[in-house]
């Protein structure tokens, strides 16, 4: 029952959290800027168009909290939040790793915690456990929901990957270089 407590503290926490972290980006809550401001961010790091990418971010870190929260499919609501957490990793990392530098701290913090309750199930508390889904428990779910996220944040990645090369080609051609 210990075990399941702290399950059920664990999901709840982090929903809370990316709650928050969608507010903020969604609609400007808690310090953040709105679809506005953060998709100027995300153009900033090659996330294009930046309010589409923001208002993408935003809502799926929206439903993987609300799926944690209730403990339901979990392998799917860990793999967004794997996801959506490693894409916004990457972004932060050139900054170092702790947040006060604008590091990458708190996304990966916030995608490691959901790869542990992939691995973890949701406990007992849960409506996984509850309608007696298969994936309440069970090693080779976590494995997956890690797979399926990483794969998931490949997509923009690679999109980011093409229009920072981009700029850095254009850079070069303004700079009076050739093209490379």
């Amino acid at each position: 029952m210990t075990m399941d407590l702290g399950l059920l503290v664990l999901r709840l926490l982090l929903a809370a959290l990316l709650c928050g972290h969608a507010a903020q980006k969604l609609r400007g809550w808690f310090g953040g800027a709105g679809l506005t401001g953060t998709g100027v961010v995300f153009e900033s790091w090659g996330f294009v168009p930046g309010a589409r990418m923001a208002l993408t971010a935003g809502v799926a870190e929206s439903v993987g909290a609300l799926l944690l929260a209730l403990g339901l499919l979990m392998p799917g609501a860990c793999a967004v939040v794997v996801g959506t957490m490693a894409v916004a990793t990457a972004a932060t990392a050139p900054n170092g790793f702790w947040a006060q530098r604008g590091g990458c701290e708190v996304p990966f913090w916030y995608g490691a915690v959901a790869a542990v309750l992939a691995f973890t199930g949701p406990g007992s508390w849960s409506l996984d456990t509850a309608l007696d889904l298969p994936w309440a428990s069970g090693a080779a779910w976590g494995p997956a929901a890690l797979v399926v996220g990483l794969l998931a944040a490949a997509v923009p990645l690679a999109a980011r990957a093409r229009v920072l090369r981009g700029r850095r080609t254009l850079t070069l051609v303004e700079d009076g270089g050739t093209e490379v």
